[in-house]
């Protein structure tokens, strides 16, 4: 079989799979690794077989990002359990003023889906939209827009969060410089979200009262001392900074002493890094009041949520090895033409077909990795990868519609109906996607190398 071939198999398996039998991600992913493992012509000499080939895709994939995936989600849960999201919230609040508590839901959204889930986001910030309502009557639908707004493209695009850390991995772009322009891309394509949810609230004005419950997971319980600003943004910052450092200090050798660049390459390391960061949200959730059995749970809960997220990036990392053992590099040939920049409206549209075919974007981007990182490395080359990588998370925002497990989160918790929130939610991150599609291709066209 030809490259072609075998990724529409691969592609077929996964979407088929996830989307017509309701399939766990890593079953599908997995399964697609061994079909073209199995299926990729292979020389009578060599090496590997196709079951070692689909592990040591899988293995090198856990080794790259799973011990961060782990320490990320430890963080996140304990930062929730401390009470640090409503001190970050209340404290931008403060800042902005009360009569732009949408604004300071975007914001807020946008720093806790770094190393939050936007899922978690969504469930920690709404009641906050809520009690915003009922003080001034407006502004619901604002609300909920605003967070979603601002936690899906972190989400996407910001490292140590698992599908821009994996895709970061795949494509080989260091994770300082992922965070960075993720950061950049992610800034501008929130505002352009905020802009169409101002817009869609004065459209379609919203009343929280129709709000149905939805099986949305546990509300994390937040104790009645929450943490200080700085406490809180500790855990979030400190891998940021000293992944920032240390990449700083790799690039310019001579410009720090010894000793000081030798302490930043150890702590600097992504996961040094995220064990510290995780030992803050460790010590600020204990020092706000939680009990050694809630943070047993806490623990438990994290590393069991980690755990399967490792086995679906995993699959997803076996899924891009074999791909790339089957000669997909040869493909382009025929997509590049030897012009790099392509390769960003290329990904993008990879991501945003796959997201709408089979509707989760972590396994969009997973899977869309696994098809450019061949790419990469088959002559389109004149642009930094990172750019490939964002249009990637870029890609995965559209097409958020009824087979996306987040969208009726969004509906059922706000209390919209289908045709609201695909005219609201769904319209905003599709545009919040192309936006972040034309922010990607202007720094590419500005700053293309490496």
């Amino acid at each position: 079989m030809t490259p072609l071939v075998l990724l529409a198999v691969a592609l077929l398996i996964v979407v088929g799979g996830v989307l017509a039998l309701r399939l766990h991600p890593f079953v599908v992913l997995i399964a697609a690794a061994f079909a073209v493992a199995l299926l990729a012509p292979r020389p009578p000499d060599a090496a590997a077989s196709a079951g070692e080939i689909v592990a040591r895709g899988f293995g090198k994939t856990a080794l790259d990002v799973g011990v961060v995936i782990a320490l990320a989600s430890i963080l996140g849960a304990c930062l929730a359990a401390a009470g640090g999201a409503k001190r970050i919230v209340a404290s931008i609040q403060r800042l902005v003023g009360e009569r732009h508590t949408p604004l300071a839901l975007l914001l807020a959204g946008f720093v806790l889906g770094i190393p939050m889930f936007a899922e978690t986001v969504f469930y920690l910030l709404l009641p906050l939209a809520r009690a915003a309502w009922e003080r001034t009557g407006r502004g619901y639908l604002l609300g909920v827009l605003a967070i979603v707004a601002g936690a899906t493209m972190t989400h996407s695009l910001v490292p140590p969060t698992p599908g821009p850390l994996f895709v970061a991995d795949a494509l080989g772009v260091e994770m300082a410089t992922m965070i960075g322009v993720g950061l950049v891309v992610g800034i501008v394509a929130a505002l352009a979200g905020y802009a169409y949810a101002l817009f869609a609230d004065a459209r379609w004005p919203l009343q929280p009262q129709a709000a149905r419950e939805v099986d949305a997971g546990p509300t994390p319980d937040v104790p009645t001392r929450m943490p200080p600003l700085w406490a809180a943004l500790l855990p979030i910052l400190l891998p940021i900074v000293l992944i920032s450092l240390e990449s700083v200090a790799h690039a310019a050798p001579h410009a720090l002493p010894s000793t000081a660049a030798a302490v930043l390459h150890i702590v600097g390391e992504k996961n040094v890094a995220l064990a510290i960061a995780a030992l803050a949200a460790i010590g600020v959730m204990v020092a706000s009041g939680g009990s050694l059995d809630r943070l047993r749970a806490t623990l438990g809960e994290a590393v069991t949520e980690a755990g399967s997220i490792i086995l679906v990036i995993g699959a997803g990392g076996a899924l891009g090895a074999t791909l790339r053992q089957a000669g997909l590099a040869e493909l382009s040939r025929g997509l590049v033409a030897g012009e790099g920049l392509a390769l960003v409206p290329v990904a993008w549209l990879v991501t945003a077909l796959i997201r709408v075919a089979q509707g989760s974007a972590t396994v969009a981007m997973i899977t869309a990795a696994g098809v450019m990182a061949p790419l990469l490395t088959g002559g389109g080359e004149a642009i930094h990868p990172v750019y490939v990588a964002i249009a990637i998370g870029c890609g995965s925002k559209v097409g958020m519609w009824m087979n996306d497990s987040g969208f009726w989160v969004v509906s059922r918790m706000s209390g919209m109906d289908e045709v609201q929130t695909l005219r609201s939610a769904s319209v905003m991150v599709a545009i919040e996607g192309c936006v972040g599609l034309a922010a990607t291709l202007a720094l590419a066209a500005i700053w293309p190398g490496r």
